[in-house]
């Protein structure tokens, strides 16, 4: 039964991001909830393992809670905001990974105003410890989570300068896991690839290995999610510059799906990915 006055946190989407932070936050008393409505059936069966609140419709999500936080594709990010903003009555956190202009598209449609424009700027292994980044009006309101174990930082009361940050460092990030792969596939396939791994590792640091290891794991099983992340990083950037590196970035994995194949989960090891690259270039 929940306490009174508790903090009910509702999340639209529930993948790695969601699950992460719903464990923490429910051993801090946090009422977390989730909507099964149309979701895939690893979605499902993650938010029964993690023990949230299953509801059957958005609109209960809604009736219940006070935060809304959204961790869905960047492809979804407008259309279930236009589900939910007319009869949200809470603050509603975009965290997805969108441009700044996509953020104030999502917003458009919350009609009550109280909206917080906030980033992951980590590793979401860290738990409830993964910085965040928010930005808004209502940022604020957001970062009251705190309380429960939660590492918000306030930066500024404009919508568009979290994601803004997000953009720039996705686009570092990402570019250079594009960067990396090349290089070691190229590697790997002339047997060199762990004498590469020996000599980067003297000028990057003791962490490479493992660093690189799930750089080249990751960008082959969220290739998908990272292509839409990059369209948003490119069309954000273009209002700056010629985003002539990360345009080849968001290509390489726009066409890393056609040459890994279908990956049902994420490899150990990079030569897995690999491996499945060269076979199916036969």
């Amino acid at each position: 039964m929940a306490q009174k006055n508790q903090i009910k946190v509702g999340f639209l989407g529930f993948g790695e991001v969601a699950s992460t932070l719903s464990e923490g936050l429910l051993a801090r008393g946090v009422e977390v909830s989730t909507c099964l409505e149309g979701r895939s059936q690893r979605s499902v069966e993650l938010a029964k393992s993690t023990g949230v609140g299953l509801l059957d419709s958005l609109t209960e999500l809604v009736e219940l809670s006070d935060f809304l936080l959204s961790v869905v594709v960047p492809a979804e990010a407008v259309s279930v905001a236009k589900k939910v903003g007319g009869s949200f009555d809470g603050v509603y956190v975009d965290l997805n990974n969108v441009s700044p202009g996509t953020v104030k598209e999502v917003f458009s449609h919350i009609t009550n105003g109280k909206t917080v424009d906030a980033a992951i700027m980590g590793g979401i292994k860290n738990g409830l410890e993964t910085p965040i980044i928010a930005s808004g009006e209502f940022a604020k309101n957001f970062a009251v989570l705190n309380q429960y174990g939660m590492n918000i930082e306030v930066i500024g009361t404009e919508i568009g300068q979290a994601s803004g940050l997000k953009m720039l460092r996705s686009a570092y990030t990402k570019g250079v896991s594009a960067l990396l792969f090349e290089a070691f596939h190229a590697a790997y396939q002339m047997e060199v690839d762990e004498t590469l791994l020996r000599y980067l590792t003297q000028s990057e640091g003791s962490h490479f290995p493992a660093s690189a290891n799930s750089r080249l794991t990751s960008s082959a099983y969220h290739s998908r999610r990272r292509a839409q992340e990059m369209e948003e990083v490119v069309k954000f950037l273009t209002e700056y510059t010629d985003p002539v590196i990360s345009r080849a970035t968001c290509e390489f994995f726009q066409s890393l799906p056609d040459k890994t194949g279908p990956m049902p989960k994420k490899p150990e090891k990079y030569g897995e990915v690999f491996r499945k690259v060269d076979k199916n270039r036969l």
